[in-house]
């Protein structure tokens, strides 16, 4: 497939403003042959595209910083999620998330044409949720959908438990309105939404309820308690909360930040966290894990912050 593209030729020119300054690859739809046209004029690029606007239609789809399934991943496209697609090579399709502006390449077969997909209108704010055939728990199941994928919903079943999606329904249980917050404690909601994904498997590059990394863990729950968050544990150390005093207390809800990592306080001593270390979430205390990076860092922990 053809993107639209402009060269640096005949067909129209672009001047730099001033020299290329810093910039951080993972949210810079820059390679050695291609830039995002929004680009020009800011970085140099033999050819720049004009984006085009797809949505994941699979469950959800790894994120890689080449194509092939045996590159890294760095990230994850969950379903009704878009992706701005700047390049398609054979079965690969090159671009930037559309909910944090993460680059890198997807599997085509992932991702349908914006136009020919609905506005998603809902969250899976469950672990999982599941799309029956009919408005009934005992139909049969047409597919699962992770915790963060996004579903375009219709009129309620006649009954009120289930909302028209698609083909087929899900629970009214299992889905929350894009826009509003989730509110379970009280607060804003993180530390009982976290709670929900205990024993989910460490995924790296995963930020969905069927596996996920620590900064996928922080940037999902936020989203769901309407919460814009950046993909990495750095981005969101600078991005998020105002720093906490190093002698007050810590709260439920409050980010802690290490080296490369980062959780979330469950009360004034625990900590959850999707952690290599177990290979799963978990909750332990603040002060085990403080210890664990001690040995690695002279500087184990970065921060801790506050989101209200």
């Amino acid at each position: 497939m053809d993107m639209e593209t402009a060269d640096t030729g005949a067909h129209a020119k672009f001047v730099l403003n001033g020299p290329e300054g810093d910039f951080d690859p993972r949210i810079t739809a820059h390679r050695g042959d291609l830039a995002d046209i929004a680009l020009a004029g800011k970085m140099f690029a033999p050819h720049y595209a004009a984006p085009m606007p797809m949505r994941c239609s699979a469950p959800k789809a790894m994120l890689r910083k080449q194509p092939g399934k045996d590159h890294e991943a760095v990230s994850e496209l969950l379903h009704g999620e878009d992706f701005h697609v700047l390049d398609i090579a054979g079965d690969w399709a090159w671009g930037y998330c559309g909910n944090d502006g993460y680059v890198g390449y997807l599997p085509v077969h992932a991702l349908q044409h914006q136009k020919k997909t609905p506005e998603p209108t809902h969250l899976i704010c469950a672990r999982a949720a599941l799309i029956f055939i009919e408005p009934d728990y005992k139909s049969g199941v047409m597919k699962r959908l992770p915790m963060g994928a996004r579903i375009a919903c219709g009129e309620a079943s006649e009954c009120g438990n289930y909302l028209k999606s698609g083909k087929g329904f899900v629970h009214v249980r299992h889905v929350q309105a894009i826009g509003t917050k989730v509110v379970f404690d009280g607060s804003n909601g993180t530390a009982a939404l976290a709670e929900q994904l205990i024993g989910a498997p460490y995924l790296w590059g995963g930020r969905s309820g069927d596996g996920l990394d620590c900064s996928g863990l922080i940037q999902m729950i936020l989203m769901l308690t309407g919460i814009k968050a950046p993909r990495d544990s750095d981005q969101q150390l600078a991005a998020l909360g105002e720093k906490i005093a190093e002698d007050a207390e810590l709260r439920r809800g409050d980010l802690v930040f290490f080296p490369n990592h980062v959780g979330l306080m469950v009360d004034k001593d625990r900590i959850i966290h999707a952690t290599s270390h177990a290979m799963q979430v978990v909750i332990e205390p603040l002060a085990d894990l403080a210890a664990r990076f001690a040995k690695m860092s002279d500087t184990p922990v970065l921060a801790c912050k506050r989101l209200s």
